[in-house]
């Protein structure tokens, strides 16, 4: 535990400034999308163009990459939250219907294959199949989060659980500290939406479905 713990502060310390803008930039918005704030949004632009240098650097090629459709995606769901409320206070959270689960966790799993076997082969990623498995699920959590869906902080959950393995093996422990963050402050996300969910924020899974 000791060594863990000077690992990680180590990792701290050694920091450039890049990575403490991440830190302070990629906590503040995921705690700002658990509390489902539009705030999120601006925020999280900026925390994914810093996290690509970061990723870049790092050899972490389909995450660097990725923060590229990050951008895209978040500019699309502060627009989405904002124009499709309706009269309501805020978007409604939402749920999936279970072929559309199986369907989105089907499509990321096959992606993390076919793009972890191209990179294995065409690149010097360090990790390639780890690294594509943390791409493709950050993928489809993102696209679900920004519809509002539930689903996706389960997906989160396990993006997070991986990539801290996966960042602490290759001594980013600065990383692998961050992604503990994300991963304690998914799960009070996946709480938190349950609790809006459950006070009656959002129609059912089949009328939701007939609207999209």
């Amino acid at each position: 535990m000791n060594e863990w713990l000077h690992n990680i502060w180590s990792g701290l310390a050694e920091s450039g400034p890049l990575d403490r803008l991440n830190l302070a930039l990629g906590v503040l918005g995921v705690w700002l999308m658990t509390r489902r704030s539009l705030w999120a949004f601006p925020v999280g632009l900026a925390a994914v163009s810093v996290q690509g240098v970061l990723f870049w650097q790092a050899r972490f090629y389909a995450d660097a990459k990725l923060q590229v459709f990050f951008f895209a995606c978040l500019a699309y769901g502060w627009w989405h939250w904002t124009r499709h409320k309706g009269g309501a206070p805020e978007l409604p959270v939402t749920r999936l219907k279970w072929r559309d689960r199986l369907a989105g966790v089907g499509a990321a799993a096959a992606l993390a294959l076919a793009w972890g076997w191209w990179q294995s082969r065409h690149t010097d990623a360090a990790m390639p199949y780890r690294d594509t498995f943390i791409a493709s699920f950050s993928l489809l959590g993102q696209i679900w989060q920004v519809r509002k869906r539930l689903e996706n902080w389960p997906v989160w959950t396990a993006v997070n659980a991986v990539a801290i393995v996966s960042y602490w093996s290759a001594e980013l422990a600065f990383t692998a500290f961050l992604y503990a963050i994300y991963l304690v402050l998914g799960l009070l996300g996946w709480i938190e939406w349950t609790r809006a969910l459950r006070r009656g924020a959002a129609p059912a899974p089949e009328a939701t479905e007939a609207k999209a």
